[in-house]
């Protein structure tokens, strides 16, 4: 047994789900990572979004909407509380008013959370965030491997000149030597482009990339055996953007596109990760103001649990 008692979600039997505080799962809030295997963190940022925004009010609608979890998996028997020490660190307090500065805060924030051995899972917030966390985690574990899923690459040059945006993070960690490129899988690209080329790039550079058409009407289970296969051997990250679901799902975010995958698709991928060493994830660009009901947040806290469950360490029922 260990020597300090795990944390534990609040059942819904010791309080109403929708009483008390809303921290992620109804985990207790505490303020540092030291001794935690895994943490939740916010990071309340949408500056670098280039359509619609709200994506700050991302983590605390995630939160809101997770109260109706509970600790088990009962498809994979994962039991992630029965042997981490995981709770909520709360959010990173970015700068409202400064896109440069708020990665910076971002960045020094998670620098203190991977020194300390602990695996995040972050709730954002808009994609912009994935570039200070590769850059903390690069600092620790060397070049990354990586799962992304979304409608976009998000490696754009610039976006209206600017060369840190929501579009740009994973061009960035190319040209910063953050990612290990023959490890790197992107699914679910789609939509309308600037240039017949433009998923291209992200080809030349070694990934793997998967257009939304080769998963349309099918288990993702047999591509994430290829996947698993490409991206072992080494630290892996998991960027998930909701808009890599089809807005029918999810239709609060900032720059929908249609005919994306399905919510057991989005399932079928994270659970598929399975026995990576998994060193941190985050679901990005929930914008609760675009879906009233709060589905598309229940969705994204769902997703965090998963995530959650496929980490190193969870032992499975």
């Amino acid at each position: 047994m260990p020597a300090t008692p795990l944390y534990q979600p609040l059942g819904g039997n010791d309080m109403p789900r929708f009483g008390g505080i809303a921290t992620m799962m109804r985990l207790p809030h505490v303020t540092s990572s030291a001794g935690l295997d895994a943490c939740f963190v916010g990071v309340p940022l949408d500056l670098g979004t280039s359509n619609r925004s709200g994506a700050r009010f991302g983590p605390r609608q995630i939160r809101s909407e997770s109260v109706l979890l509970r600790p088990y998996n009962m498809a994979t028997r994962a039991a992630p509380f029965d042997a981490l020490q995981i709770a909520d660190l709360g959010d990173v307090a970015i700068n409202p008013y400064n896109l440069l500065d708020s990665i910076r805060l971002i960045e020094n924030a998670y620098d203190g959370i991977v020194a300390s051995g602990c695996r995040p899972i972050s709730l954002g917030g808009d994609h912009t965030i994935a570039l200070p966390i590769l850059r903390a985690l690069h600092r620790k574990y060397g070049k990354i491997g990586l799962i992304h899923v979304d409608a976009h690459a998000d490696v754009n040059d610039t976006m209206f000149g600017e060369k840190i945006a929501h579009g740009t993070p994973f061009r960035r960690a190319v040209e910063e030597g953050l990612l290990d490129c023959q490890r790197v899988v992107q699914i679910g690209l789609r939509g309308t482009g600037y240039t017949a080329e433009d998923f291209d790039w992200c080809r030349d550079q070694g990934f793997k990339v998967v257009q939304v058409e080769e998963c349309w009407n099918q288990s993702l289970a047999p591509l994430m055996q290829e996947v698993r296969a490409r991206v072992a051997g080494g630290p892996v990250y998991l960027s998930f953007d909701i808009d890599g679901i089809d807005p029918a799902y999810a239709p609060g975010t900032g720059t929908p596109e249609i005919a994306g995958l399905t919510v057991p698709q989005a399932m079928e991928i994270i659970r598929g990760a399975w026995g990576l060493d998994i060193v941190g994830a985050d679901l990005v660009e929930v914008s609760p103001p675009y879906d009233p009901l709060g589905t598309t947040a229940l969705l994204g806290a769902n997703l965090a649990y998963e995530m959650l469950c496929v980490l190193p360490g969870v032992p499975r029922r």
